[in-house]
């Protein structure tokens, strides 16, 4: 599972993406999704750091509690790109379990030395504004629960409301919006990477 793609960094690192059909690359040809845009740029320098992209289509934050734990074990990564919440937000899931279940992630990252860079999800507000409103919030108040971890901006600011980014289904980025969404994260995942190597919990 996952794909590896090299990358640049000031020293060896592990890079773990984990998301759903956003990092995926769904809808996508092999090569067009965010993450093989990061390889290509992180490629550009010189290091042997390597990112392993273990995004799966249809994930939910409950998905991910059970799958994360053996991703990390087996790779140790030294950062973790946490993308996930979209699905559970269209299914209405009660915010305090979608909240309580991105902590146990983010848990388990800082339990493994890793450096989490967290990347926000928004929703239309069709469950009504105090839900998306709070859906929204739901990031930047865990970003400030543990240490080493980074909120970026939010990937698909220029993308979700654009018809021309968008696949015939009107959710799924096209390739087009790839570049569009690894820039809105490109800041937070650099200084990721210029963070220590794993530090031991």
């Amino acid at each position: 599972m996952g794909t590896l793609l090299p990358v640049t960094a000031s020293a060896s690192k592990v890079i773990l993406v984990f998301g759903d059909s956003l990092s995926a690359g769904y809808g996508l040809a092999r090569g067009q999704s965010w993450p093989d845009l990061l390889q290509a740029r992180l490629g550009q320098g010189e290091g042997d750091a390597q990112v392993i992209n273990a995004s799966v289509s249809g994930e939910t934050t409950a998905g991910g509690v059970a799958r994360l734990p053996s991703l990390l074990r087996e790779h140790q990564p030294d950062v973790v790109i946490l993308e996930l919440g979209a699905n559970d937000g269209l299914r209405g899931l009660p915010l305090p379990e979608m909240k309580d279940n991105l902590a146990r992630m983010l848990k388990a990252v800082a339990d493994s030395g890793a450096v989490a860079v967290l990347i926000p999800m928004r929703i239309p507000p069709n469950y009504g504004p105090a839900y998306a409103n709070g859906f929204a919030e739901t990031f930047a108040e865990l970003s400030g629960q543990f240490e080493r971890v980074l909120l970026t901006a939010f990937f698909l600011q220029e993308v979700a409301l654009n018809p021309a980014l968008l696949q015939a289904d009107g959710l799924h980025p096209t390739a087009a919006a790839q570049p569009l969404m690894l820039d809105a994260v490109w800041p937070t995942i650099a200084a990721a990477l210029e963070q220590p190597n794993r530090v031991t919990p």
